[in-house]
């Protein structure tokens, strides 16, 4: 498998595997990899002049017809790589019966997909629509009877346009699986092996995930035909801008502190562990003077797309997430990441801290553990090859040049609990060695052992740690750069 770092194009990249060795080849343009110039041109335009490394890899076997198997973390430009070979391999359509279809987990990954391919598409002439639930299905089966090249769709509302006989799949002839790892983990690996089982029997079919074990595998071996296997590493390189910091705090504490982070650093997304978590938080960080907005899979798509809308054009600086937002939300220019709630596993814990750290961005994660949660903890550490324990509280160092290792000790053992299941007055509390005393500004918290609060969290991103947590604004190119 080639494999390559996703710090750019300029270095010499492993294209492809010959004969059991890797050949090299330096790429400094689209035009290398085959890109026809009247997509260059249009790449140019939207400020895409060099490729990055997945599309470095990838473009050229999947614009010369091949399966693609692509290995690569979220924000590495995944969809740029499957978006051109859309553009230029997708055939004009009949009514009710598309050319190409991108399979994705969430209905806020589909919008942005076709935010990226609908320019390039346009170029070629090629019709692009988005089917996802949450919206009027009139309005898909409208579209489908006028004709759509390039369907991008969430695998339960096209199942139920393919039921209805609104849309049949005998003319998909190119098939991309994007986040298939996400969408195997949120149950729709069934009706998705449904879907291309309906399609073309000489597909071509590119599958893009952050993990290829496990149920993605099973996809690869029955769906695909001799796939040009491409992985951009994550372990070193997509997270070596982002810094994780594990600071005590006990659930009085987390809103106070919540708010003097997003204060210190600006754009921010918090993740909470529950939808009535989301907007209780959202309203009261409101009332604390932070412009703030709530996304979860209870509220309405038109509320979904209105919060993010706010939040990527900066009328608000916060957005007060559930998991829904852990994938298909691509913003490039988020300062943080705060784990108010850990996350309920290791995949979680890795999508919710890719949204910052973006297209070249330094980023910056921030998680509130509690005395309770030392284990799960000391996990996700360990699983990242992070230095294990907590960090004293200083919202200086957000900013700083530097930061220091953490100084204390979790406390791993087993938390007792009471037969209804709650905290016993017994719990352990975390070994804090030295002075819990916060140092950060706006009379932070002291990081005392006391409280409650169940850990539900564990696994973590695979990176390393930075020593600036400066950033470096990507303005309107960047935002594009990496999609």
């Amino acid at each position: 498998m080639s494999a390559a770092g996703s710090t750019g194009p300029h270095n010499d990249t492993p294209t492809r595997r010959t004969g059991g060795h890797l050949e090299y080849h330096v790429t400094t343009s689209f035009a290398d990899l085959g890109v026809p110039n009247d997509l260059t041109s249009e790449l140019h335009k939207l400020g895409l002049d060099a490729p990055f490394a997945i599309q470095t890899l990838s473009l050229a076997d999947a614009l010369q017809g091949r399966d693609i198997c692509g290995k690569a973390p979220t924000g590495s430009g995944k969809t740029l790589a499957f978006a051109i070979p859309l553009a230029v391999l997708t055939e004009r359509a009949k009514p009710g019966r598309p050319r190409a279809l991108v399979l994705v987990p969430t209905r806020e990954l589909a919008a942005q997909v076709r935010e990226v391919v609908e320019p390039l598409a346009r170029v070629r002439g090629r019709r692009v629509a988005t089917v996802y639930g949450g919206t009027n299905i009139r309005r898909d089966q409208d579209r489908l009877r006028r004709g759509i090249d390039i369907l991008v769709a969430t695998p339960g509302r096209l199942a139920d346009l393919v039921q209805r006989r609104d849309c049949d799949l005998q003319d998909v002839d190119l098939v991309v699986l994007d986040e298939a790892d996400r969408m195997a983990d949120m149950g729709f690996l069934p009706e998705v092996k449904r879907l291309l089982d309906a399609t073309s029997s000489d597909r071509q079919t590119l599958l893009f995930s952050a993990t290829l074990d496990g149920d993605v595998d099973t996809l690869i071996r029955r769906y695909q035909h001799d796939p040009a296997r491409h992985a951009v590493a994550a372990s070193k390189d997509a997270h070596v801008d982002v810094r994780h910091v594990f600071w005590p705090a006990e659930r009085d504490q987390r809103r106070r502190l919540t708010g003097d982070i997003v204060r210190r650093m600006g754009s921010a997304i918090v993740f909470t562990r529950t939808k009535h978590g989301a907007d209780r938080l959202a309203k009261q960080l409101k009332t604390d003077g932070i412009s703030t907005a709530a996304i979860h899979g209870n509220r309405s798509q038109n509320q979904r797309e209105r919060a993010l809308a706010q939040f990527t054009d900066g009328h608000v600086s916060t957005l007060v997430a559930t998991d829904v937002a852990a994938r298909g939300i691509h913003i490039d220019d988020v300062d943080v990441v705060v784990h108010y709630d850990l996350p309920g596993s290791d995949k979680d814990y890795v999508h919710r801290s890719g949204r910052t750290g973006r297209a070249g961005a330094l980023g910056l994660v921030v998680s509130l553990v509690d005395s309770t949660q030392g284990k799960e903890t000391a996990d996700i550490q360990r699983s990242l090859k992070l230095p294990e324990g907590l960090h004293h509280i200083d919202l200086d160092q957000l900013t700083a040049g530097a930061f220091p290792e953490p100084s204390i000790t979790l406390d791993t053992r087993p938390v007792k609990t009471t037969k209804g299941g709650g905290n016993g007055g017994g719990a352990p509390r975390a070994n804090r060695g030295g002075s819990g005393r916060s140092n950060g500004s706006n009379g932070s918290s002291r990081s005392n052992g006391s409280g409650a609060g169940r850990g539900n969290g564990s696994g973590g991103p695979k990176g390393g740690a930075r020593s600036s947590a400066k950033r470096n604004s990507s303005g309107s190119a960047g935002r594009a750069r990496r999609r």
